[in-house]
């Protein structure tokens, strides 16, 4: 048997705290990166709003404080480490918990990491490339031209407040995608069967129009469109845990 079944919890914690370390100074590194490329990252955030602009008439982004682009950018260089910071986490976690875990666990928990990342992924590029453009120009649509008896109105975005709604679409739809895992590992527990997802579908959709409503900009299009994949995914779970059941 390995050696590292037999360690104290003094070595257990000794090996947590080695590999927070570890994770911290990589985070640190990444943050560091990410924050000398924050320039270039912001310019890929901003593309969707870019081709909006060609489209249109030349747009431009403000800041009203002078420290507001600042801020911005390190709001940024966060998030964009905890998102490329987040396979060497998974996998630091892993290494901790696998020593006690038997080979058909370690299997599980592997299906879950990869599962959960490419549900986080899929559901970012969703809103990136689909959702983010339509957002954009569903808020353009209430400008107004102007004219001798009216004042226009243009749409002049702060730096902060787009990348507020882009991390809230990106972060909103991946957090969301989540929801195949989590319903998956209640069916696995036997907390939930999908006879009862099945019965109480009425709920579900109900439930999933709230998170839709909370994770998403307030506009009806942005939250349709999130709902509208968890709907997909709950029915396509419905499917996936008649087969959990009959491998049991």
């Amino acid at each position: 048997m390995d050696s590292k079944n037999y360690m104290t919890l003094q070595n257990h914690l000794e090996e947590l705290r080695n590999r927070l370390i570890f994770s911290v100074i990589f985070f640190l590194f990444i943050f560091a990166t990410c924050y000398f490329f924050s320039a270039e990252i912001y310019n890929f955030l901003l593309k969707p709003f870019s081709e909006f602009s060609i489209n249109n008439e030349n747009r431009k982004l403000i800041y009203t404080s002078p420290a507001e682009a600042f801020t911005t950018y390190l709001k940024l260089s966060f998030y964009s480490s905890l998102f490329f910071s987040f396979p060497i986490f998974a996998t630091q976690i892993y290494l901790f918990l696998a020593p006690a875990l038997y080979k058909n666990e370690k299997k599980n928990v592997l299906k879950i990491l990869f599962s959960a990342s490419f549900l986080f992924l899929f559901g970012a590029a969703m809103a990136y490339f689909f959702i983010l453009p339509l957002a954009i120009e569903f808020f353009a649509s209430f400008e107004i031209k102007g004219s001798e008896s009216s004042i226009p109105i243009h749409l002049e975005a702060r730096v902060s407040e787009y990348l507020n709604l882009v991390l809230n679409l990106l972060f909103g739809f991946g957090v969301a995608f989540q929801l195949p895992i989590f319903l998956l590992f209640l069916i696995r527990v036997g907390l939930l069967s999908p006879s009862d997802l099945k019965n109480k579908r009425r709920y579900f959709i109900v439930a999933i129009f709230v998170i839709s409503a909370v994770l998403t900009p307030p506009d009806v299009l942005s939250q349709i469109s999130l709902a509208l994949p968890m709907i997909l995914l709950f029915e396509i779970v419905i499917l996936i845990g008649k087969n959990f059941n009959k491998k049991k």
